[in-house]
């Protein structure tokens, strides 16, 4: 219709402008390949992906193959019922195992508990020697020489004497049978059951020393055991005291290094407290052995240097010791005489009070503080534990425990 006055395309040019004009053409889309379909390409990349992959895991698989010859292991049996039960069983076995061969190694465990006890209460003698220039090794050697001296002087001091004694008493045996026969009411009881006797034939007759002692072999094998113990302590103690502070090293640096420095300083005050124990037991050993000599050889009483030695190594003992040694002493004073044993008995108990009430508190004041109460019950588990010599370490454990209690407890149940 030609009567509208527009062109065939100027229309829709006017109503649509943003369309292209007529004589404008978009180029058409390449035509796809006949024969091939799109999902043939999506396999194709997937197969070079899975390849890269494959060829990635191989590689892999080698390197790991090439560090475990057997394979990678499987998965752990956490959850298998007889893996458990195995675990359990090992375990208790272990456990055993392990208390049979501390028990069987018991007699070894105290050498070397004694031994390193003795080497901690040494050490403060040598820090002083080493304060007054000295080399530690100069005064470790000083310090277990003053310690082998006195074993040597016990030895030659109460060896003689014992030996002389014994050798007198099976000698005048019959003398003193004899003077018991003489009194009236002993007489009496004998001739009815011939107990003096039979007591003065057994005795004879050597079987005393057989019951008590299994023989001549029994004796031997009790003295050598003895030497080799004490050759033991000796040896343990020298290498102990040599490398203590090593030694303290060592065990500090298995504390993490975040804990270490408060750990050692709680260690070295435990080892600080228990040398103070062992020092201030020797000063009040050596105290009561020179003050013990000086009173028997006034009353002129036998034996009167290996009796103060005796004293001295039995005041050691916590609780018993001193009353062991004022017994053996008090009954030498009364075969001298009555008056003398009267005398020791008097002098004895006199001592122990100044000892117990003015020495030790003195000695002990700035070493180890701990309460009475806390070393009658160490001393007595410790007996109770381990004989004399858990007596004598029950009392600088006790410290140690009590020192822990403090510092280390108590503060945090207060902070909860």
């Amino acid at each position: 219709m030609s009567d509208s006055g527009l062109s065939p395309g100027s229309g829709i040019s006017s109503v649509f402008p943003s369309l292209p004009g007529q004589g404008e053409m978009t180029p058409d889309p390449a035509p796809e390949p006949t024969g091939v379909d799109r999902t043939d390409h999506a396999d194709r990349a997937d197969g070079a992906d899975f390849a890269d992959r494959a060829d990635v895991v191989g590689r892999a698989a080698g390197a790991v193959a090439s560090d475990r010859p057997f394979g990678l292991p499987g998965r752990p049996l956490r959850s298998n019922p007889f893996m458990f039960g195995l675990t359990g069983a090992l375990g208790v076995l272990t456990a055993w195992l392990l208390v049979q061969a501390i028990a069987g190694a018991g007699s070894a465990i105290v050498l070397i508990v004694v031994s390193l006890f003795l080497a901690i209460g040494l050490n403060p003698a040598v820090e002083a020697l080493q304060r007054s220039n000295l080399s530690r090794r100069l005064a470790i050697t000083i310090v277990f020489g003053s310690v082998i001296a006195f074993f040597v002087v016990f030895g030659l001091a109460v060896v003689p004497p014992l030996t002389e004694q014994t050798t007198g008493f099976a000698r005048h045996l019959p003398d003193y049978v004899q003077q018991l026969q003489n009194h009236p009411l002993i007489r009496s009881v004998d001739e009815r059951y011939q107990i003096l006797d039979k007591i003065q034939q057994y005795v004879a007759g050597g079987g005393l020393a057989t019951q008590m002692f299994g023989g001549l072999l029994g004796v031997a094998s009790v003295v050598i055991s003895a030497l080799f113990s004490a050759f033991t302590v000796l040896v343990l103690t020298l290498y102990f005291l040599g490398s203590l502070n090593s030694m303290k090293e060592t065990a500090y640096r298995f504390v993490p290094r975040s804990r270490r420095t408060r750990v050692r300083l709680l260690g070295d005050e435990i080892i600080n407290q228990i040398g103070g124990y062992v020092a201030g037991n020797l000063i009040i050993s050596l105290i009561a052995g020179v003050v013990t000599y000086l009173f028997l050889a006034m009353l002129n009483v036998p034996y009167a240097l290996a009796l103060a030695i005796f004293v001295a190594v039995t005041d050691l003992i916590p609780l018993v010791g001193a009353v062991i040694g004022a017994v053996v002493a008090s009954g030498v004073g009364f075969l001298s005489s009555v008056q003398v044993g009267i005398a020791c008995v008097v002098f004895f108990v006199v001592y122990q009070q100044v000892e117990n009430y003015w020495i030790s508190p003195k000695v002990f004041k700035s070493s180890v503080d701990v309460p009475p109460v806390a070393t009658i019950v160490g001393a007595l588990l410790g007996g109770a534990l381990l004989g004399i010599v858990g007596a004598l370490l029950g009392i600088p454990l006790a410290a140690a425990l009590l020192l822990l209690a403090r510092e280390v407890v108590l503060p945090r149940q207060d902070r909860l």
